[in-house]
C-alpha cells in the first residue's frame, strides 16, 4: 500500500529542559499536585508519541483568567501551531472535520453548546476521545473524503462544573482537572514574569522538557483516575428520579434481571408515583441504563417482549452481564 503522510513535524529548536521550572510551577499552581502530574504526562506523550491515541480526554475546568490557555501555549509550540486546534461544541458537530487531523485538539467552553444538548455533545465526541475508530473519515470543503489515522488528543476547556457537559458514572473516556483558583488570585506582575520567562527561551525549554519526559509508568491505552471533580460532573447530571430508582433496586437486592411491574411492587414514595405515570415509561429505560440496566429482547417474540405470569413485559438485565447471561437471567423470570 501506499498512502501520502499529512503529518508535519514541529520546527522548534529544543531548549535546556532543566530551565522548564518556571512552567512546570504554572502548571502546580493552577491545579493540585496529582492532577498537575497526570497532565504533563499527557502532554508529553502528545510531544513524544504524536502517533499514538491516548484512550481518554483532558477536561481543564476553573473560572476565567487562571491561566489554562497560557499552559498550553509552550505545548502549542512544541507540537507544531498546525497541530494544534481549537474549535466550539458547535464546530464539532458541523459537515467538516479537518480538525480531526490534529495532534491536539481542544474544544473551547463545553457549556457554550448552542442548539445542541450536551448529551449529544458526549456521543459525539466518543470518536475523538478513544480509539477504535482507528481511523477517522476527513471531510473537507471542496476536497474528495479521505481516511486519517485516529491519533487525535482531545481536550475539553469549561469553566462550568454543574450545567456544562454530560459524564456518566461509568464513563472511561475523560480525565476532568479542576482549578479553584480566581483571576484575582493573580497579579499582572505574575503574568507579564511569565510570558517574559517564554520569549526569553521559555518555549524552547518546556518543549525540551516534555520531549525528555520520563514516559515509564504513564499508559495510554488505560482508563484514566477518577478525581473529585469527576464525580462532582456526574452527580450534578444524575437526575433526582435515578437515585430513587436505584434505592429501589437496591431493596430488591439488585437481581441480575427485573421487569417494571417488580420494580412498581417494591417501590415506595416518591419512586412508586413516578413509576406509575404513564408518560413516564418512555423514560424508564433510560433511567434505567443509568443505573446499570439495559433492555433484553426476547428472539423469539416479534415484539420483543417475554411473557411472564401471562403478561407481556418488557425485562432489563445488569449491563455487566454477558449478552448469553442477560438472555439466562430474563429467561429466569418466565
Amino acid at each position: 500500500m501506499t498512502c501520502f503522510n499529512l503529518y508535519r513535524p514541529p520546527l522548534i529548536k529544543l531548549g535546556d529542559a532543566t530551565k522548564a521550572q518556571s512552567w512546570i510551577d504554572h502548571v502546580h499552581r493552577i491545579f493540585n499536585n496529582d492532577d498537575a502530574a497526570h497532565i504533563i504526562k499527557w502532554l508529553a506523550h502528545r510531544v513524544q508519541r504524536p502517533q499514538d491515541k491516548i484512550n481518554h480526554a483532558l477536561v481543564l475546568g476553573g473560572t476565567q483568567g487562571v491561566g489554562k490557555d497560557s499552559m498550553l501555549e509552550p505545548v502549542k509550540r512544541a507540537i507544531g501551531p498546525w497541530n494544534f486546534h481549537e474549535i466550539s461544541p458547535t464546530h464539532l458537530l458541523g459537515q467538516f472535520n479537518s480538525f480531526a487531523k490534529s495532534v491536539i485538539l481542544r474544544i473551547n467552553e463545553g457549556r457554550d453548546l448552542g442548539d445542541i444538548d450536551r448529551y449529544k455533545f458526549y456521543d459525539h465526541t466518543k470518536i475523538y476521545t478513544a480509539a477504535p475508530p482507528d481511523v477517522l473519515r476527513i471531510n473537507e470543503k471542496n476536497l474528495r473524503e479521505y481516511y486519517v489515522f485516529n491519533c487525535l488528543g482531545l481536550i475539553i476547556a469549561t469553566n462550568y462544573k454543574t450545567d456544562g457537559i454530560f459524564l456518566p458514572p461509568d464513563d472511561r473516556r475523560h480525565y476532568v482537572a479542576w482549578s479553584n483558583l480566581k483571576k484575582e488570585d493573580f497579579t499582572q506582575g505574575y503574568w507579564d514574569t511569565l510570558w517574559g520567562y517564554y520569549t526569553d527561551g521559555g518555549f524552547e525549554y518546556v518543549a525540551a522538557y516534555l520531549a525528555e519526559f520520563d514516559l515509564s509508568d504513564f499508559n495510554p491505552k488505560a482508563p484514566p483516575p477518577k478525581t473529585a471533580a469527576f464525580w462532582d460532573i456526574v452527580n450534578d447530571n444524575q437526575a433526582p428520579e435515578d437515585a430513587e430508582l436505584a434505592d429501589v433496586i437496591d431493596t430488591m437486592k439488585q437481581p441480575d434481571a427485573l421487569t417494571p411491574k417488580q420494580l412498581l411492587a417494591s417501590a415506595t414514595g416518591a419512586a412508586a408515583e413516578w413509576l406509575m405515570e404513564r408518560r413516564n415509561r418512555r423514560a424508564l429505560p433510560h433511567r434505567l441504563e443509568r443505573c446499570g440496566y439495559v433492555s433484553v429482547r426476547n428472539p423469539d417474540a416479534t415484539d420483543g417482549y417475554w411473557v411472564i405470569n401471562s403478561s407481556r413485559q418488557p425485562v432489563y438485565a445488569k449491563a455487566s452481564l454477558s449478552q448469553q447471561d442477560q438472555l439466562r437471567a430474563a429467561k429466569r423470570l418466565t
